[in-house]
């Protein structure tokens, strides 16, 4: 399986816009940080965590020319936005398969109505093939998944398990039978924020406690703001099994 962090930082990127905070005008390509997304990969599967609004970009500079199938944590815009850009995908491959709890497609045909119009479609839109997620395992291909949920404040938001590789994003608080769902991995992939507390996000003192309670072999932070700080010295304070993801980092597991 190969692991392809497509983006790691907040709702607003690194550089923020506007912004002369120092790891915002960082020369280092490693505090440069598109919105939140990953590309799982195993044999001949490619899937898609999210598509928020670097998703073309992201799609462009990982050279991915297909893709089986999205992935939605929750509704929000920088997790959601770019899905008008699954076209060129939808024109090569047919209708694009998504999977999500029934709230977010519920917001996705809010959001992209012309996508899931049955009359008077108009030509160039894409068509999916909708797949409800329960908290319950399912299937992609032979790959059984198992969703984990999590709170984002007061929020449901999935994250995901294939095999002993997990996916946690926009996490705040999570309960003890979710937790038991992610003992075994050999990789964890968890959201830091930034160093203080934050009402909906794990700050870095709550994701490196919730690692070591999980206790993965490895553990990757993501969802990342300028706030926590330049990427090379905040790596030197984490323990030696915890790494600070970042754009276009590779792990094959």
């Amino acid at each position: 399986m190969k692991i392809t962090f497509l983006g790691t930082g907040t709702s607003q990127g690194i550089p923020v816009i506007g912004s002369n905070h120092p790891v915002c005008i960082s020369a280092n390509p490693k505090d440069k940080r598109l919105r939140v997304s990953v590309l799982v990969e195993w044999k001949s599967y490619t899937y898609v965590i999210d598509c928020g609004p670097d998703f073309r970009y992201q799609m462009l500079r990982t050279n991915c020319t297909r893709i089986d199938g999205i992935l939605f944590t929750h509704e929000h815009t920088d997790h959601i936005i770019g899905m008008d850009d699954i076209r060129p995908f939808f024109f090569k491959q047919g209708d694009i398969p998504i999977y999500a709890h029934q709230r977010v497609l519920n917001a996705l045909h809010k959001r992209f109505d012309y996508i899931f119009e049955t009359k008077d479609r108009y030509p160039g839109a894409p068509s999916v093939i909708e797949n409800v997620i329960t908290n319950l395992p399912f299937k992609l291909n032979e790959m059984e998944v198992i969703p984990i949920n999590v709170n984002h404040n007061t929020l449901q938001v999935f994250g995901f398990r294939f095999n002993d590789f997990a996916y946690l994003t926009d996490v705040k608080t999570i309960e003890k039978k979710e937790i038991e769902k992610l003992k075994g991995l050999k990789v964890l992939v968890v959201n830091a924020l930034r160093l203080k507390p934050h009402y909906s996000h794990f700050n870095l003192e709550e994701a490196l406690s919730f690692i070591e309670i999980v206790k993965p072999k490895k553990a990757y932070l993501t969802h990342i703001s300028h706030l926590l700080g330049f990427h090379d010295e905040v790596q030197q304070t984490l323990p030696e099994n915890v790494y600070l993801a970042y754009d276009n980092l590779q792990l094959n597991l």
